[in-house]
C-alpha cells in the first residue's frame, strides 16, 4: 500500500525549480534515504510530504489516517513542560482524551441526582462514555507507556535525572533530542527525519542506528553519514542535475548504479557519435557519384533520424587538496594538569595528554563531556583553570570551530573573509580556492550574512585551507556539508601530512581517518589506540554495566591522569621515500609498453590498413571504368561494354561489402585504442 504519492508534482522558488513533473510513491515499508546537495530540495521535498509545503501543480495524495512524525532541522522553543511528560503526552489523541475526561468527570460531579427519565438517561450516557473513554486511555497506557519514553531518552543520551527537568532547561541540541525521542516514541506509520544525527554524539549515533533497523514502518531519511545511510536504507531518492531519480538499494549500491549508468550512457553517446561520423563520411566519400545517389540518399535520411543520447550530469563537488606543511617538531603538543570547570560542573579535572607528530585523533563522548571545551583550550580559545598547555618545534596551529558561522563577519563578502585571513595570498589565489569550494563568478561577493549554514561551513574550512599550519583542531567539520562534500573532506584530510586533532559525531568519517580514540567522560581523557569499533564495544558494556549497577572499575575512571599511549599510525609505509627511477629501466618499460600496444592492436590497425589500399585500388578502378563508359566509341565494340559493365557491376557490390567491413574493424580499432589509453 502506498502511503504518499506525488502525481506529477512541481514546485519552485523564483527560477530556482525544487521538483518538476515528480511521481514517486512511498510504501508502508520503504526505507528511503534522500540524497543531494546542499540546497538542492531535501528538506522541501519533506515539508512537501508533511503538508508544510503546497505544490504549483500537480497533487500530493495521502492514505487515508496516515499517522505522520516530522523531524525538521529548526523546532519551536518549548518549555513548560517535563521531559519525559512531553514524550508521553506527544502521543496523538492522548491530550484530546485527557480533556475529554476532565470535562466528563466535572460535569458529572456537578449534576444533581433526581429520579427524572432524562437526566438519569443523561447520566447514564455520561458514566459509558467516560468508561469508553478510560477504556482508550488503558489502551494508550499499554502501548505507550513511561517506562518505554524513558528507554528511548536513555538511549539519546539523556540522564534519569533529567526526566522531570523542563524542557525549557536544556540547549538547543538536547531540545531537539527531545523532539526525537517523543517521535520515536509515537511510532508513526511514515518516519520524516531531516538531519537526526545532528545533535547527536558517537554512543548515541550506535544506539539510534539499532532502534531505526528495528522499526517496523517507513521512513525517509537525510543523513550525511554514509556508514548510517548504508545501515537503514533499501532505497535512494536523489535528487540529479536531470531531476529527482529513484534507485534500489542502500547508498553503496546507488553510487554503483550511477556510475553503471553513467557509463552506459557515455558508450551509447560514444557509438552513436561514431556512427555519426562514418555516416557523414559515406555521404561526403560517395555524395558526387550518380551510381550511389540511392545510398547517399538512404543515409541522409538515416543520418536525420538518428536519436539523440543525453549523458548524466554531474554534481558540482568540492575539489580540495590540502598542500605540504612544514615539519614540526615530534612531540606537537604536551598537556600537563589541564583543568577547565564551570561552576560546580568539572569538565576537564587535570588531565595530561601529549599529542605526537603525524597523530591523527578523534575525540569521543557523549554531548557535554567537554570535546568542544578541549579544542577550545587547546586552540587558546578558551583559558583553563588551572595547568598548562606547550606546543613543540614550529607547531602552527589551524582551527575550524563548530559554531563557525559566530566566527565569521557577516558584514564582509565571501572574498574579504577569506583574504583577510592572508592578505598576501593575492587575488588570483583566493579565488582559485574559492572555486574550489563551489565560490564562482558573483558567488565571492556575497555578504557572509546570506549565506546558508553549508555556504558558511565552506567559508570557514576555505579560511583554513588558505593557511592550514601542520596541527589542525577541527570541531565537527561535517556537520553543515552534503555527504559529497564529507566525502571530498575526508578524502583531503586523508593526505594530509600534518597532525590533527578532531572531534566528529560521523562514524565513517572517524573510521577513515583516526589513528586513536581520545574518549572524554567524567572530567577526564581516556586514551585508545585502536579503533572506532573497539571503543565503541568498550562504551556499551561500560554503559550496561553502570545501568546494572556495577560499579567496577570506578577508582580507575576517577583517575584524572592518562598515560598517553603511542598511536598505531595508518599507512606508515607510504612515508618511506622512493628513489628516482633508472633510465635504463625506463627505456626498457617503455619499449616493453609499446609491444604491448603493438600486439594488442597491430594486427587490427594492419587490416584496417589493407582494407583502405583495397577500397582505394577498387575506387580508381571504377572512376576509369565510368569515364570508358561514359565514352561513346566504347559502344561501338559491343563484347568492351559488356566486359566494362560487367566489371562495374561486380566491383560496386565488392565496394559495398568492403567499405562496410572496413567501417566496423575501424571502429574496432577505435575501441581497442581507447581501451588502451584509459589502461594507461
Amino acid at each position: 500500500m502506498s502511503l504518499v504519492v506525488f502525481e506529477r508534482a512541481s514546485l519552485s522558488f523564483g527560477q530556482r525549480v525544487i521538483v518538476d513533473d515528480l511521481n514517486l510513491r512511498i510504501g508502508e515499508r520503504d526505507r528511503i534515504g534522500l540524497v543531494g546537495p546542499n540546497g538542492s530540495g531535501k528538506s522541501s521535498l519533506l515539508r512537501m510530504i508533511a503538508g508544510e509545503q503546497g505544490v504549483d501543480r500537480g497533487a500530493i495524495r495521502t492514505c487515508r489516517g496516515l499517522r505522520l512524525g516530522f523531524l525538521a532541522q529548526d523546532i519551536a522553543p518549548l518549555s513548560g513542560v517535563g521531559l519525559v511528560d512531553y514524550v508521553v503526552q506527544s502521543v496523538p489523541g492522548r491530550a484530546t482524551l485527557d480533556a475529554e475526561v476532565a470535562a466528563i468527570e466535572e460535569e458529572l460531579a456537578g449534576a444533581q441526582a433526581g429520579e427524572d427519565e432524562e437526566a438519569v438517561e443523561a447520566m447514564m450516557g455520561l458514566a459509558s462514555r467516560l468508561a469508553d473513554l478510560h477504556e482508550a486511555l488503558a489502551h494508550f497506557d499499554a502501548h505507550f507507556t513511561a517506562h518505554e519514553a524513558q528507554r528511548i531518552l536513555a538511549g539519546l543520551g539523556f540522564k534519569p535525572g533529567d526526566s522531570g527537568r523542563d524542557l525549557g532547561e536544556f540547549s538547543g541540541g538536547w531540545r531537539m533530542r527531545a523532539v526525537l525521542a517523543a517521535l520515536l516514541f509515537q511510532r508513526p506509520d511514515l518516519l520524516l527525519l531531516d538531519e537526526p544525527t545532528n545533535h547527536l554524539d558517537m554512543p548515541s549515533v550506535a544506539w539510534f542506528s539499532s532502534f531505526l533497523r528495528r522499526y517496523p514502518r517507513a521512513f525517509v531519511l537525510v543523513c550525511h553519514d554514509r556508514e548510517f545511510l548504508n545501515e537503514q536504507i533499501d532505497r535512494v531518492v536523489s535528487f540529479e542535475p536531470e531531476g529527482v531519480r529513484s534507485y534500489s538499494g542502500n547508498y553503496e549500491a546507488y553510487k554503483r548504479q550511477r556510475a553503471e549508468e553513467a557509463t552506459i550512457l557515455e558508450n551509447k553517446a560514444k557509438n552513436l557519435l561514431r556512427e555519426r561520423e562514418k555516416t557523414e563520411q559515406f555521404i561526403e566519400r560517395f555524395r558526387a557519384q550518380a551510381n550511389k545517389a540511392r545510398a547517399v540518399q538512404s543515409r541522409v535520411k538515416a543520418l536525420a533520424k538518428m536519436d539523440s543520447v543525453e549523458t548524466l550530469g554531474e554534481r558540482d563537488v568540492m575539489r580540495l587538496r590540502f598542500p605540504p606543511c612544514e615539519r614540526a617538531g615530534n612531540e606537537v603538543v604536551m598537556i600537563q594538569g589541564l583543568r577547565k570547570s564551570y561552576g560546580d560542573n568539572v569538565v576537564l579535572g587535570g588531565v595530561d595528554l601529549t599529542v605526537r607528530r603525524g597523530e591523527k585523533i578523534g575525540i569521543i563522548g557523549v554531548n557535554g563531556a567537554g570535546k568542544t571545551t578541549l579544542l577550545k583550550l587547546i586552540a587558546g580559545e578558551l583559558a583553563a583553570d588551572s595547568g598548562a598547555i606547550r606546543f613543540g618545534h614550529k607547531v602552527k596551529v589551524g582551527y575550524f570551530a563548530q559554531h563557525h558561522a559566530e566566527m565569521l563577519s557577516r558584514e564582509r563578502t565571501v572574498f574579504e573573509e577569506v583574504a583577510s585571513v592572508d592578505p598576501a595570498s593575492g587575488q588570483t589565489r583566493v579565488r582559485s580556492l574559492l572555486g574550489a569550494f563551489l565560490f564562482s563568478g558573483d558567488d565571492v561577493e556575497k555578504s557572509i550574512g546570506v549565506l546558508s549554514g553549508g555556504e558558511r561551513a565552506r567559508v570557514a574550512l576555505a579560511k583554513l585551507l588558505i593557511s592550514p599550519g601542520n596541527f589542525l583542531l577541527l570541531d565537527e567539520p561535517t556537520n553543515h556539508l552534503d555527504l559529497d562534500s564529507s566525502e571530498s573532506l575526508g578524502e583531503a584530510l586523508t593526505s594530509y601530512d600534518g597532525t590533527m586533532l578532531f572531534v566528529s559525531h560521523n562514524r565513517s568519517f572517524v573510521r577513515r581517518l583516526a589513528t586513536q580514540i581520545w574518549d572524554v567522560h567524567d572530567g577526564i581523557v581516556e586514551v585508545y589506540p585502536g579503533t572506532l569499533d573497539e571503543y565503541m564495544d568498550h562504551h556499551q558494556r561500560r554503559r550496561e554495566a553502570e545501568s546494572s549497577g556495577e560499579q567496577g572499575g570506578a577508582a580507575t575512571r576517577a583517575k584524572a591522569t592518562v598515560a598517553p599511549v603511542k598511536a598505531v599510525t595508518k599507512g606508515s609505509a607510504a612515508a618511506v621515500s622512493v628513489s628516482a627511477e633508472d633510465p635504463r629501466e625506463r627505456r626498457r618499460r617503455d619499449a616493453a609498453a609499446r609491444a604491448e600496444r603493438e600486439r594488442k592492436v597491430g594486427p587490427m590497425r594492419r587490416e584496417v590498413a589493407s582494407m583502405e589500399r583495397s577500397i582505394h585500388a577498387l575506387e580508381t578502378a571504377q572512376r576509369e571504368r565510368s569515364v570508358a563508359l561514359a565514352d561513346p566509341e566504347t559502344y561501338a565494340d559491343q563484347r568492351r561494354r559488356n566486359d566494362l559493365l560487367t566489371a562495374y557491376q561486380r566491383d560496386a557490390r565488392s565496394l559495398d561489402e568492403l567499405t562496410s567491413r572496413w567501417e566496423a574493424a575501424l571502429g574496432e580499432l577505435e575501441e581497442a585504442e581507447a581501451a588502451l589509453r584509459a589502461s594507461e
